[in-house]
């Protein structure tokens, strides 16, 4: 047996963990920079009442962070479900698909939120690249960059077909324009910026970069393949 070999494992598996670390760390610290304005919202959100909690993005962000725990336990449910089917890449499938979901619905509800103008402001349109950009902040190009981000990082992990960078541009982009089109025909008191097309791209391809190395490819997982032992002759 190759050293390299019996070392692998632990290494990926100390890897994993140091990973797993830092990104509960980053959560964490994300947090307790932006706890006074979740509690602002809270009582609302606990309360159930509309004004106030699904209205404001202070509400929106608690309530997603408060149904994480439901989110992982639907991963658990389809894994164990697909794992009891004997089929290839359970987890990975599982986590991709509610990854995506919960991810992309909460920040595509914030771009949806209508403004105090709703239905009586006329439309807005910017056509001219990078002009609404330096107005936007570091707040505004963050919040951009993530609209699509899960998106991007899970979709190529449970679609094959979206395994590539190009593909990968091309849902970000459509998926933006979508948005920033249905914002101009409903009438939500915003701006439907070409600006805001272009840092969702971003967003979406920088995420699938981050987990090109678990991409989901065409080809047969070692588990489906025959043993060779029970493999039919001929």
């Amino acid at each position: 047996m190759k050293p390299d070999a019996s070392l692998s494992a632990p290494s990926r598996r100390a890897r994993g963990i140091v990973l797993l670390s830092l990104a509960v760390l980053g959560m964490a610290g994300a947090l307790f920079v932006i706890r006074r304005p979740l509690m602002m919202s809270a009582p609302r959100c606990m309360a159930g009442r509309w004004h106030g909690c699904f209205d404001t993005f202070n509400g929106v962000a608690l309530m997603t962070l408060v149904t994480l725990p439901l989110s992982a336990l639907v991963v658990w449910a389809l894994a164990r479900r697909r794992r009891a089917a004997g089929t290839a890449w359970a987890w990975r499938m599982s986590l991709a698909e509610v990854g995506m979901v919960h991810g992309t619905v909460p920040f595509l509800w914030g771009t949806m939120m209508p403004g105090a103008g709703a239905g009586t402001v006329p439309e807005r349109v910017s056509l001219v690249p990078l002009r609404d950009l330096v107005t936007m902040g570091p707040f505004g190009i963050v919040g951009n960059l993530l609209v699509f981000a899960a998106l991007g990082f899970f979709a190529p992990m449970r679609f094959a077909a979206l395994a590539s960078v190009p593909r990968i541009l091309a849902l970000g982009a459509g998926c933006s324009a979508l948005v920033e089109t249905a914002q101009y025909v409903l009438m939500l008191d915003r701006v439907s910026s070409v600006d805001d097309v272009l840092v969702n791209t971003v967003g979406t391809v920088l995420a699938g970069l981050a987990s090109r190395r678990w991409w989901r490819t065409r080809a047969v997982a070692p588990s489906d393949q025959p043993h060779p032992m029970t493999a039919p002759a001929g």
